[in-house]
C-alpha cells in the first residue's frame, strides 16, 4: 500500500478532531497516521484520573477507539462517498495501570483491498482493528480490538 501524502494525512487528521468532540475535549492527538496505521496521545490530565490516579479507563477507551476510528477514516476515505463506517463492538483488557501520558498505536487487520472488493460485490464488509496502548516508557497497558463495518449507501 502506498505512503499517505502529508495533504491527505493533515487532511485525516483535522477533519477526525473536527467532527469528535470528545477526543478534543480529552486532549487526544495524533503523532503519526498512515494508510492502515494510525498513533495517537492521551495527554496526562488530573481531571481524566481514576481513583487510582492513572487516566480513567473511558479515557482510555476513547484514544484507543479513536486511532481505530482515524484508520478507517484514513485507509478508506475514498468510499466515504458509498459507504458508512460504523463501530460493530469493541473489546478492551486493561493489563497494567498506566501512569503518565499513554499512546494508542492501531494497525488494520484485514488488507483494504479485500474490505473494498467485498464492498464491490454489495456485501457490507466487517473488519478488525487492534490497539495498543502503552505508556512513554514502552510498557504495554491494555490492548483493545474494535470490530468495524462499511455499511452501503441505501440507492
Amino acid at each position: 500500500m502506498e505512503k499517505m501524502d502529508a495533504a491527505t494525512a493533515e487532511m485525516v487528521k483535522t477533519g477526525f478532531l473536527d467532527s469528535v468532540p470528545f477526543a478534543r475535549t480529552l486532549g487526544v492527538t495524533f503523532t503519526d497516521l498512515d494508510h492502515g496505521r494510525a498513533v495517537m496521545r492521551l495527554p496526562d490530565d488530573a481531571a481524566h484520573h481514576n481513583h487510582v490516579g492513572g487516566p480513567h479507563a473511558g479515557a482510555m477507551f476513547t484514544l484507543a477507539e479513536s486511532a481505530s476510528g482515524a484508520i478507517v477514516i484514513g485507509t478508506f476515505g475514498d468510499q466515504l462517498n458509498r459507504a458508512v463506517p460504523l463501530a460493530v463492538s469493541a473489546e478492551i483488557r486493561y493489563l497494567k495501570l498506566a501512569m503518565g501520558d499513554v499512546t494508542a498505536e492501531a494497525v488494520l487487520g484485514r488488507p483494504r483491498e479485500e474490505v473494498v472488493a467485498e464492498l464491490d460485490e454489495g456485501r457490507r464488509p466487517e473488519f478488525p482493528v487492534d490497539i495498543e496502548l502503552r505508556t512513554d516508557d514502552g510498557t504495554v497497558t491494555g490492548r483493545m480490538t474494535v470490530l468495524w463495518t462499511l455499511r452501503p449507501n441505501k440507492k
